[in-house]
């Protein structure tokens, strides 16, 4: 007779933690790494091509013209504090706190909110300044590398929202657990991703170091 998963309290000490506590929880985990590593190899492919590609500007505004370090820096300094708000997350879940875990989540969205509304006031001044998809080899390689990394980061933002509310419902469970835990690798990676973002494209544009 099949038993419902038995809800994770606190003052619990599973060992390994209750994303890897059953047989499922692991296999899941062990899938989005290999999940992860494809997106990794997608990622180098933009990376390169920007790479290759970033001083093809055909007359129009360079990265040293464009980039400006505060907005990028504020942006940077919202999505790395979602990174730690997310590892808080993760050890409320390991204490089996709800109250808490939901909290750290509620931060983790709302910052990945405020990256993405920083990235969009960035977009909207670069078309004021006549820098779109279209202006020129760099800006198709730019927008196409920034925006599908900005489109990731609110596959993460829907994503985490949606795992909020099955969370209030069922509260930490171990078919839950995995899920949260593999959201928030997830989330991780979409931060490293930016940080070489962050150096290759800006730190590197405004510096002008080709």
């Amino acid at each position: 007779m099949e038993t419902q998963p038995r809800l994770v309290n606190a003052g619990d000490r599973l060992e390994l933690g209750p994303e890897t506590a059953t047989l499922e929880g692991k296999n899941k985990v062990l899938g989005f790494w290999v999940f992860l590593g494809g997106e990794c190899a997608l990622f180098a492919s933009l990376f390169a091509t920007y790479l290759t590609l970033r001083g093809h500007t055909l007359n129009g505004p360079t990265a040293h013209e464009l980039f400006h370090l505060p907005i990028i820096g504020l942006a940077t300094i919202l999505l790395l504090t979602s990174s730690l708000t997310g590892v808080l997350g993760i050890n409320a879940m390991h204490r089996g706190n709800l109250g808490s875990l939901l909290r750290w989540l509620g931060v983790t969205v709302l910052l990945g909110l405020g990256f993405l509304a920083v990235q969009v006031v960035e977009f909207i001044t670069y078309a004021g300044e006549g820098f779109g998809f279209g202006t020129s080899a760099f800006s198709s390689a730019f927008f196409t590398l920034v925006g599908f990394h900005g489109g990731h980061v609110a596959f993460g933002v829907i994503w985490i929202s949606i795992l909020m509310l099955q969370l209030r419902r069922s509260g930490i469970t171990p078919r839950k657990a995995p899920k949260v835990f593999i959201a928030s690798l997830y989330w991780h990676f979409v931060d490293v991703v930016w940080v070489f973002i962050f150096t290759v494209v800006y730190l590197m544009g405004i510096l002008g170091i080709s």
